[in-house]
């Protein structure tokens, strides 16, 4: 290979891995948006449950050992199917992309305390 088809192999690659982190942001921030549409009437902007709403309904601290050491697949079930009758279910009102992405905003909420 010369010179040139290297250059252009790495230009390719730079590419690449500059549209996955603006894609990784893009989600991220589409992420903590639906989080504060969707869950910060009860969990907090923080994700403390510390809000009136949280407290009267006792939502849990989702920065918590008890909650970031469930699965992944516990945490889908919950925001998918809710719990119990406090927290609403959102099956067919969030993609199940959605609610993954909210998952990996609620496993970076522990990450800011």
């Amino acid at each position: 290979m010369n010179h040139r088809t290297v250059r252009m192999g790495w230009t390719v690659v730079l590419l690449a891995v500059a549209v996955l982190a603006v894609t990784a942001s893009a989600q991220a921030q589409d992420a903590g948006a639906l989080f504060t549409a969707k869950c910060s009437t009860c969990h907090a902007a923080d994700g403390s449950g510390s809000t009136q709403m949280g407290k009267t309904l006792g939502a849990p601290d989702l920065r918590s050992d008890e909650v970031q050491k469930k699965a992944d697949a516990q945490l889908i079930d919950s925001v998918t199917n809710g719990v119990g009758k406090k927290m609403p279910a959102y099956k067919g009102k969030l993609t199940d992309a959605q609610i993954k992405d909210l998952i990996g905003y609620i496993r970076g909420l522990a990450k800011k305390t």
